[in-house]
């Protein structure tokens, strides 16, 4: 672990705790300032926890860096424990780490598709699951899932990507309807292109290619490899906005991030609609006749 940080009693009385995982860079770092400088507790995890080293540097009685891998299920356990134990809540659990996957649907192998669906999937539903009941019991809380535009849509490239965030946002969406009684907010990012690294050189994980698919998922190779440092979208603005919908009197459960975002989601749903139309004729026509 980095960071002293002082225990539950420091958590309790510096406004909310949060947990942020993948906290070292992109919207987790984003988020976890934004935290901060609202004068709240920040634990957040990464694979690197030293890359935090800064910010805790900065605020050693607000923050505390700690070593996790999402998808080592039995660590997830073991940090939950240590936090509520010490901290005695998690007011905020933000589920951010994560990575890019570009690859067809034909080259993507089993094994990448498993790895990103521990990464994606059941590494936050694990997290999450393990801190609700405290959150359930004392009747309050939020889960932050930080999706994709992604999560709406797909195309050429990102067939493995979207499927994952698409996983989440059901999980999400049926987690929401599940713990609103128990005053549990649950809230779905859905970012466009923002100024992360997931763009940046090695952090981007690309399948092998297969030469049938030069011109389809070719050309998000390319879209993606001469990207990094020209995506639109601001971090800190995209955490301020999270911030902004937590506290909101009627909290949206999916908040898209960027003009890119709003976009492609927009005309994604108008496409939805037009089919749906096209076709309700044919599938109303599937009930069984009245007798």
């Amino acid at each position: 672990m980095t960071g002293k940080g002082e225990g539950k009693d420091a958590g309790v009385s510096r406004g909310r705790v949060w947990l942020v995982t993948g906290a070292t860079s992109g919207f987790g770092r984003a988020v976890a300032e934004a935290a901060v400088a609202a004068g709240d507790t920040v634990i957040g995890t990464a694979r690197r926890p030293e890359a935090l080293a800064e910010l805790v540097a900065a605020h050693p009685d607000r923050v505390e860096a700690i070593g996790l891998d999402v998808t080592d299920g039995e660590r997830i356990d073991a940090v939950a424990a240590d936090v509520l134990a010490r901290y005695g809540r998690v007011d905020v659990l933000v589920n951010n780490a994560g990575r890019t996957q570009i690859g067809g649907f034909e080259e993507t192998t089993d094994q990448e598709l498993r790895d990103l669906f521990e990464l994606h999937v059941f590494g936050p539903a694990r997290l999450t699951r393990v801190l609700l009941p405290q959150m359930r019991e004392r009747g309050g809380g939020a889960v932050v899932n930080i999706s994709s535009m992604g999560g709406q849509l797909s195309f050429a490239g990102f067939s493995a990507y979207s499927a994952t965030k698409a996983a989440l946002e059901q999980l999400s969406e049926g987690l929401a309807d599940e713990v609103t009684p128990f005053g549990i907010r649950v809230l779905i990012v859905e970012p466009g292109a923002f100024r992360t690294n997931l763009f940046g050189k090695g952090a981007a994980y690309f399948s092998a290619e297969h030469p049938a698919y030069a011109q389809t998922v070719g050309a998000t190779r390319k879209l993606v490899r001469e990207g990094d440092g020209t995506q639109p979208g601001d971090p800190a603005k995209a955490a301020a906005a999270i911030l902004l919908a937590l506290d909101a009197e009627n909290p949206p459960l999916r908040l898209a991030l960027g003009g890119d975002a709003v976009d492609a989601i927009t005309g994604h749903l108008d496409s939805v609609r037009a089919e749906l139309a096209a076709w309700e004729k044919v599938s109303r026509g599937t009930d069984l006749d009245p007798r």
